[in-house]
């Protein structure tokens, strides 16, 4: 197949890109790009391991074509960081054992920024609602809903989470 020339924004950065038009953009995120945050999963977005955000909206990288993202700002995990340090909700996670053999995480913590974007104040239903499109295999998700509830206490005190060992929110032990 015939290879087109397709300029691509991802993580704020442009990148012009040959690539066959059927291509799907998480095997351009991870081959063309070496961004290897997104993960395959399950390749018919029913897991969340892909999740990029696609000018600012959670979508499944498995299944959209990376030639339809022209002229979009596409955000994976590599892009979350902020000034070179981990984003409260990176932290947390690593902080309070969201993740356990991390092969999911990616698209959960994707997923959260959204939900943060949209509702800096989520309540536990609009946190588990926002990520019911995200599947673990290996965690009882206790631990995710308090690293969320623990990265959403940070960026209101404009701080890193701060790790469980030195504090638990009251409302993180309730998850």
């Amino acid at each position: 197949m015939k290879k087109e020339l397709i300029e691509l924004c991802v993580n704020g950065r442009p990148h012009e890109l040959a690539f066959e038009p059927s291509k799907l953009l998480l095997d351009v995120l991870r081959q063309d790009l070496d961004l290897t945050g997104s993960k395959r999963g399950c390749d018919d977005s029913s897991c969340g391991a892909c999740t990029v955000l696609v000018d600012g909206v959670p979508m499944m990288s498995c299944t959209l074509l990376a030639a339809s993202c022209e002229g979009q700002e596409i955000t994976t995990v590599e892009g979350v960081s902020q000034h070179g340090s981990l984003a409260a909700i990176q932290k947390a996670y690593g902080d309070w054992g969201g993740a356990q053999c991390g092969y999911c995480t990616p698209g959960f913590i994707m997923t959260v920024k959204h939900l943060l974007a949209e509702n800096p104040e989520p309540t536990e239903q609009d946190i588990r609602s926002a990520l019911s499109g995200n599947l673990c295999r290996c965690t009882g998700y206790s631990q995710m809903y308090q690293a969320i509830k623990a990265a959403i206490d940070a960026e209101h005190k404009g701080m890193a989470a701060v790790s469980p060992s030195l504090v638990i929110p009251s409302e993180a032990r309730n998850l």
